[in-house]
């Protein structure tokens, strides 16, 4: 992993998904959460603080030490303990039927095998959880999806993820059944970057 990508990226996504309009959305998708949570793609902690008080813990997977260390503070001001169970949502190291609910926000798209990821997620919740997520990805209009595709390259060298990436299709594969989806595009971003699925889904 380069200087970038380790210490910078982590710190442009502290920043980039810490404002208030993606507050509000994370309020939205922490509603309902309970039990023991996995979460994907912790990050730097920016879902800690809109967790609420039904949650008995938050097993975060994140790859990022910086993205980690940068989360000591929400963690450390937060009532919900957090423990750091692994690195790689594709191979989570968890048994069958461990958690009562997930969570992921704006993950799926930096993810390799997002496909895979979401089958170890179907895999970890006990039958009849739901994962709570919101995820950018491709846009309706074919105009958007060309400036999409364009900006593919840059945004994967800077954000380290794509911006077509086609959330629908993903969870229609999974096993996991989408029970609520809203789909809009937030206002403050540029339209390639800024279509949103928000919703849960089931085991």
């Amino acid at each position: 992993m380069g200087l970038y990508s380790h210490h910078l990226r982590p710190r442009l996504h502290n920043l980039a998904l810490g404002g208030k309009a993606a507050g509000e959305v994370r309020d939205r998708v922490c509603a309902g959460l309970a039990g023991d949570v996995l979460e994907i793609g912790y990050g730097t902690g920016h879902n800690q603080p809109h967790l609420p008080p039904e949650v008995a813990g938050i097993w975060a997977v994140e790859p990022s030490t910086t993205a980690l260390r940068l989360s000591e503070a929400r963690r450390s001001a937060s009532s919900v303990p957090v423990v750091v169970g692994g690195d790689d949502a594709q191979s989570l190291p968890f048994p069958d039927d461990r958690f009562d609910a997930a969570l992921c926000t704006w993950v799926l798209c930096g993810i390799p095998d997002a496909s895979r990821a979401l089958a170890e997620v179907a895999r970890v919740l006990k039958p009849g959880a739901t994962l709570h997520f919101v995820e950018h990805g491709l846009a309706p209009e074919p105009e958007v999806v060309r400036w999409q595709r364009r900006g593919n390259r840059i945004n994967q060298a800077i954000a380290g993820c794509a911006l077509d990436n086609d959330v629908a299709s993903l969870f229609e594969a999974s096993p996991l059944t989408v029970s609520e989806l809203s789909t809009w595009y937030e206002k403050a971003a540029p339209k390639p970057a800024g279509y949103m699925y928000e919703g849960r889904a089931t085991a």
